[in-house]
């Protein structure tokens, strides 16, 4: 019977998920990969680590679907963007790759934003650049590591090398092109932009760019090997895990913003022309003519996992040996506190921030009174708060009356209605629990003819959705919370410099492995 596969790789877990092609999710298989944090504000990753635990997850998706790997009849890759993962010149991984979490070329983004580099890249470009575009860290190895930068043959987007290991083919898709390098208007390369960022040198090195559903390559021998999969199998040129996302979740449409929270706070919405603005990023949508406008920090649910790391170890604990979950454990401290009035407020910058690279995470208005519960509220309804500043910002520039929420968070009830009253708009989700995956499938299907384009999402949207409505009551509390959060973020931006210069960069003393 045909099924597709989606392999969606994220900065802790990376997944493969066997759809059937009316959309029922058949197998899905996890494996976590390491995040070394050798000195403070680098977050990296081992290559060949992260391919070896994409082709275990694939061959036990496989097993798990108890359908041989013949069945796949096409195969999509998704996952987080930004970052950046190099080959040498013999297209050997050139050292750990960088996550987008990573932070460490603050200071080039400073002096960008001092000069004209900035202004001229929302110009040419459609963004602003940020610590972790592929253009702020090759410029950090340029001039942190020279040598590295001499022996870069090749520089790739996640999805992009894990395509690489199963066809052996270098290149990228529209949607992960334009993180720094493709012209706004023609949605092409431009080699002025690279001339910009004084990266001139690596013309030689920039991946060629494919639609999303089109077939680049098939799956070697040695893949095959590795994985289950039959030699063969077709494999799409995939996209970036926030398309990826929406287009999963029913949002990828005019008319509607889609709300991704996961460990990035990603808020997007489509248009049919190009319109920047230093609040957010316009890169190419699925389709040549189509901008996806997205307004995004790394500040949404590694916050609350990072919570549970910490502080609920024991719980995390308790529910592994009852074989229930923590976040089931949790439920009752955090249903209690969202039952009360409290002062306590978070802000979620633990790895980013939309206020600079500098901004951190803090607690406000907390009491000797108050308890974990009351923490844990705070954290939820910082993470929305977050997103608010940026669905706010892109209101400011498109129309839309309705949000999608997507990522683990919008499993639980209670946060979806906070999140529709804090955005003061319905929210809807749907029961796609692997909406990125799904959207990489339905590019596969696409490609290998299954679906007529990768908006043909062959599910019935309506029957397994389910919106939220905001009540006006609580809109109006969150409203009044909401302010008092910016105004405490206003008053922290000449104070968070500060805080950081308490503790200068330094070396980990041993590396340290972060399990988030």
């Amino acid at each position: 019977m045909p099924s597709l596969l989606g392999i969606d790789s994220g900065l802790t877990v990376t997944k493969a998920v066997i759809f059937d092609i009316d959309g029922t999710p058949l197998a899905v298989a996890r494996r976590r990969v390491t995040q070394f944090i050798p000195k403070a504000r680098h977050i990296e990753r081992d290559m060949d680590e992260l391919w070896s635990a994409t082709a275990d997850a694939i061959r036990e998706a496989i097993a798990l679907s108890n359908r041989p790997g013949s069945d796949i009849q096409g195969i999509a890759a998704t996952a987080h963007g930004d970052g950046i993962y190099l080959l040498d010149h013999e297209r050997i991984p050139l050292g750990r790759a960088i996550l987008s979490l990573d932070s460490r070329a603050g200071a080039i983004v400073d002096q960008w934003m001092e000069s004209n580099v900035a202004e001229r890249a929302i110009e040419l470009t459609g963004q602003i650049p940020h610590v972790s575009a592929p253009s702020t860290l090759l410029a950090w190895i340029r001039d942190m590591e020279p040598e590295r930068f001499k022996g870069i043959g090749h520089f790739l987007s996640c999805k992009d090398w894990l395509r690489f290991c199963l066809t052996g083919i270098i290149g990228t898709d529209r949607t992960e092109a334009s993180t720094s390098f493709t012209d706004v208007k023609t949605q092409e390369y431009s080699q002025e932009a690279l001339r910009l960022f004084g990266l001139q040198e690596l013309v030689h090195a920039l991946p060629p760019a494919a639609r999303s559903d089109q077939i680049i390559g098939r799956v070697t021998r040695e893949a095959a090997h590795l994985t289950g999969l039959a030699e063969g199998t077709p494999v799409v040129a995939g996209l970036h895990d926030v398309t990826a996302s929406a287009l999963g979740a029913g949002g990828y449409a005019k008319g509607i913003v889609a709300v991704i929270a996961g460990t990035y706070s990603i808020n997007e919405t489509l248009s049919s022309e190009p319109r920047v603005d230093r609040r957010w990023f316009c890169r190419n949508g699925i389709a040549p003519g189509i901008w996806n406008n997205m307004s995004i920090s790394p500040a949404s649910t590694a916050n609350y996992d990072w919570f549970l790391d910490k502080l609920c170890a024991g719980e995390r604990t308790k529910g592994e040996a009852q074989g229930s979950s923590i976040h089931a454990l949790l439920a009752p401290e955090v249903d209690a506190a969202f039952d009360r009035p409290s002062t306590a407020l978070f802000h979620p910058y633990l790895f980013g921030s939309p206020y600079g690279a500098s901004a951190s995470a803090g607690f406000f208005g907390l009491g000797g009174w108050h308890d974990r519960g009351d923490m844990l509220r705070a954290v939820l309804e910082g993470i929305a708060f977050n997103h608010r500043i940026h669905v706010d910002a892109l209101r400011d520039g498109f129309a839309f009356d309705e949000a999608r929420l997507a990522g683990g968070i919008s499993r639980n009830p209670l946060v979806v209605q906070m999140f529709a009253d804090v955005l003061g708009m319905p929210v809807t989700v749907t029961e796609t629990d692997e909406a990125a995956a799904w959207g990489a499938a339905l590019c596969a299907g696409s490609g290998t003819g299954i679906y007529a384009d990768p908006q043909s999402d062959p599910r019935d949207i309506a029957r397994i959705a389910k919106t939220c409505q905001p009540v006006a009551a609580r809109s109006a509390d969150y409203d009044k919370r909401y302010r008092v959060f910016r105004q405490i973020a206003d008053a922290m931006m000449p104070l968070w410099p500060k805080i950081a210069g308490l503790a200068p960069e330094q070396s980990v003393a041993d590396e340290t492995e972060a399990r988030h």
